[in-house]
């Protein structure tokens, strides 16, 4: 007998649907698996046969054909572990076919016909929704995460024999609902800007970079409070929607990262090792799947000691902070995944980490200096949207009591500025934040009176900026101006975002 089962591999963060066709027929006991398998998928077999007669169901013992369609999308992983079962069971006639049409299923399976969870739950949920499937059949910890979908029936079981349970007895069994409440955890933050002393000016491009979502990078010597700053960023960043939580959740569904965890609702923020890779910074593999870049969407992806890096893995960062997307190809397949996130960066001045120091003497010779910022091309500072100088703290600053606000007081006026922006973006599909601006909305938004004009062409004469860098500055301008919710740009916005190009005098 023949019996189709449906099931979604992952393509990148999305999923496509997967038929598995499974006939028992006569000939010598044996399981046939086609389709383009991996290793994964084809040890399977050895699961699903021990997994089905632990379950209380008896294994047939009669040449069995398994072909995953389509043929020419490799399968990868655990996966199909469940749809194999529930179509051997089918077609040997052991459980009740009838809503193997309409019901997606998946899971991995234990030998004792438990049911364990997989990554990429809530992508292969989006897909089913979108294929007019009813339902969906996944482990019982993949169940929240799966529900996030609304207007799909999603069951959590436990068992082979309660799927089994499921087929026969469909009403006795009730949807899992999830809460789609975003739950903030600011009271949890650990890190505040209120820990921070002094650097009033790192402080103030801190806010400016989260207001506006701008790129930041911090250029100061040892112990002067770089990474400290940074790592507080998190903590006066806007709020998530629900369609930013929602793709949060399903990046980090594909990545095995939400398991069981339900919606995601803190931005995240990355911080690799200098160490890392290329394709573990943008994503890759054979199989192409997401990076560093691709987990820190619609959050923040930290690199300190910037110039530690390879300079051929910061160069792979070039197209991603343009573009907001990576597309990885490969031989086999294609794949585009999102990667809009905001960069923080830190490192020191030179090698020795005291060039401009006003204590510590730099012992760097100027060929060292020069080949110390060779890192560092031209084109990727561009796309850096604010360069900060962070001088040692002086002893007075060190001694002293905490004197700056606490995060909560900064992420009020980021939020009120963020509102801004939605409010001027919202007929945009692609535009959430001032950084995200294109040169259409530069010449909608930034216009600039006569004063604040001359002043940005001196700028851009005596830095010798380019078109890149003078439309970052005029979309620092543009945040500059809505924290204090002014309508035009005016030429003390242009003065203070032009004072943030620090490294154009460097490099």
């Amino acid at each position: 007998m023949l019996a189709r089962v449906w099931s979604a591999a992952i393509l990148g963060i999305d999923a496509i649907q997967v038929g598995v066709e499974v006939d028992v027929s006569g000939g010598l006991p044996g399981i046939t698996l086609v389709g383009l398998p991996d290793t994964a998928v084809q040890e399977s077999r050895e699961r699903v046969k021990a997994a089905i007669k632990n379950s209380g169901y008896a294994f047939p013992m009669r040449k069995i054909v398994i072909n995953l369609t389509p043929a020419d999308l490799r399968k990868e992983g655990p996966i199909f572990d469940l749809p194999i079962s529930i179509g051997i069971l089918a077609a040997s006639e052991q459980v009740d076919p009838q809503l193997l049409g309409d019901h997606l299923f998946l899971g991995e399976v234990s030998l004792d016909g438990s049911l364990r969870p997989v990554s990429g739950v809530l992508p292969i949920a989006v897909a089913a929704q979108r294929l007019g499937m009813i339902g969906i059949i996944v482990p019982k910890e993949n169940a929240q995460e799966a529900a996030l979908v609304k207007g799909l029936s999603v069951y959590g079981l436990a068992t082979i024999t309660e799927v089994g349970d499921f087929l026969a007895n469909p009403e006795k069994y009730q949807p899992v609902v999830a809460n789609h409440e975003l739950k903030w955890h600011e009271s949890e933050f650990k890190l505040d800007l209120k820990d921070v002393k002094g650097q009033h000016h790192a402080r103030r491009a801190l806010e400016i970079a989260a207001a506006g979502g701008h790129n930041l990078i911090f250029v100061g010597p040892p112990g002067s409070g770089k990474t400290l700053l940074a790592r507080r960023l998190p903590s006066i960043l806007p709020d998530m929607n629900f369609d930013e939580a929602l793709e949060v959740t399903r990046i980090h569904s594909v990545a095995g990262l939400a398991k069981g965890k339900g919606l995601v609702s803190d931005r995240p923020f990355r911080s690799p090792h200098h160490s890392a890779s290329g394709p573990s910074l943008v994503g890759g593999g054979s199989f192409p799947r997401p990076g560093e870049i691709t987990l820190a969407t619609n959050g923040v992806l930290f690199l300190d000691e910037l110039t530690e890096f390879k300079r051929d893995v910061l160069e792979f960062l070039r197209q991603p902070l343009e573009d907001g997307f990576v597309c990885i190809s490969r031989t086999r397949q294609s794949v585009t995944f999102p990667a809009q996130f905001t960069l923080i960066a830190s490192t020191n001045p030179c090698q020795c980490g005291y060039y401009g120091d006003s204590v510590q003497p730099c012992t760097c010779t100027p060929r060292q200096r020069e080949q110390y910022w060779a890192k560092l091309s031209g084109p990727l500072m561009d796309r850096i949207d604010l360069q900060v100088t962070v001088a040692r703290l002086k002893p007075e600053e060190m001694t002293r009591s905490l004197d700056g606000e606490n995060s909560s007081s900064v992420k009020e006026r980021v939020q009120a500025s963020r509102k801004i922006q939605q409010n001027r973006f919202e007929q945009e599909a692609k535009v959430n934040c001032n950084a995200q601006m294109q040169s259409r909305h530069l010449r909608q938004w930034c216009k600039l009176d006569n004063p604040s004009r001359d002043l940005l062409e001196a700028a851009i004469k005596r830095l010798g900026l380019s078109a890149r860098a003078t439309d970052r500055i005029l979309k620092v301008s543009r945040t500059i101006a809505d924290l204090v919710s002014a309508e035009n740009i005016q030429v003390v916005h242009i003065a203070e975002a032009v004072q943030y190009r620090t490294l154009d005098r460097v490099i």
